[in-house]
């Protein structure tokens, strides 16, 4: 056995398994996969999939996306193809459908500029009208089928030149039908953004910029999607360290963004 091309002559030997090479009888002992959470500000008209339909030809996230395990990433949740904003990219399966699943009523915020110049009592009608469209897709869907209750949280952020541009807050990605809503309502969405996942928030990144999460980030992401009464996402674990040895590495993940790239056209995955 070797680590990093060097044969151990003492024991115990501690080791980073997603850092150390480890070869057993010439062959490579892979550790297990590393989690990965990339934030990517999505522009408008990408796809938030990983490939296109057949006989389609449209851009979508994974092709502005240029890091080593991006064939192993899937996006969380949905973001329509002509909004833009805040799209998270992993290969944790779990926290996904922690994120995306309502049950777990982990906030979207939206910043929607609509046409026209609202006042509060405008406002106010959308929640109700929200809740209503559910109820009559519900019913449309069968017996059985879930209503969806929440109309969400909307406030005026502010005005200008006859828009308004509304801060939205929803426990469920619903950002086709708040478009439906709002234009039956007299008023049509001219931009919509997508500016926070649960407690991760959209700054400093330009559209179709990519950075990995900050540990930071990713801890209060799992602690968001805890349920209710249960217990937090499992972490992995810290490779175990020598007591005796007071020099012991460490390495703070660190986060880089990947500048703009000219979006290929989407391959057939």
């Amino acid at each position: 056995m070797t680590v990093n091309g060097e044969t151990p002559t003492r024991l115990p030997i501690f080791i980073n398994p997603e850092q150390d090479v480890i070869r057993v009888d010439g062959r490579s002992i892979r550790g297990p996969e590393r989690r990965m959470y990339l934030m990517l500000n999505k522009p408008e008209r990408v796809l938030v999939t990983s490939a296109d339909e057949p006989g389609f030809d449209r851009a979508t996230v994974m092709d502005l996306i240029d890091h080593p395990a991006a064939g192993r990433l899937f996006p969380v949740g949905r973001l329509d193809f002509d909004s833009s904003g805040l799209v998270l990219l992993t290969n944790d399966g779990e926290l996904a459908n922690r994120l995306s699943h309502p049950r777990y009523g982990v906030t979207k915020t939206y910043e929607a500029l609509v046409k026209g110049s609202l006042d509060e009592s405008a406002v106010s009608a959308i929640p109700a009208k929200l809740r209503a469209l559910s109820k009559r897709e519900a019913r449309g869907a069968g017996p059985g089928a879930r209503v969806k209750s929440s109309g969400g949280d909307f406030e005026i952020a502010g005005q200008k030149h006859g828009n308004t541009l509304l801060r939205i807050t929803l426990r469920e990605s619903r950002n086709r039908e708040l478009r439906e809503v709002l234009r039956l309502l007299g008023m049509p969405i001219k931009k919509l953004t997508r500016t926070a996942i649960g407690t991760l928030q959209l700054r400093g990144l330009a559209p179709g910029h990519w950075r990995e999460l900050a540990r930071d980030e990713i801890q209060s992401l799992r602690r968001t999607a805890r349920p209710r009464g249960g217990t937090s996402l499992p972490g992995r674990s810290a490779p175990r360290a020598d007591p005796k040895n007071t020099t012991a590495r460490s390495r703070a993940r660190t986060s880089h963004e990947q500048g703009p790239m000219k979006p290929r056209r989407a391959a057939h995955r």
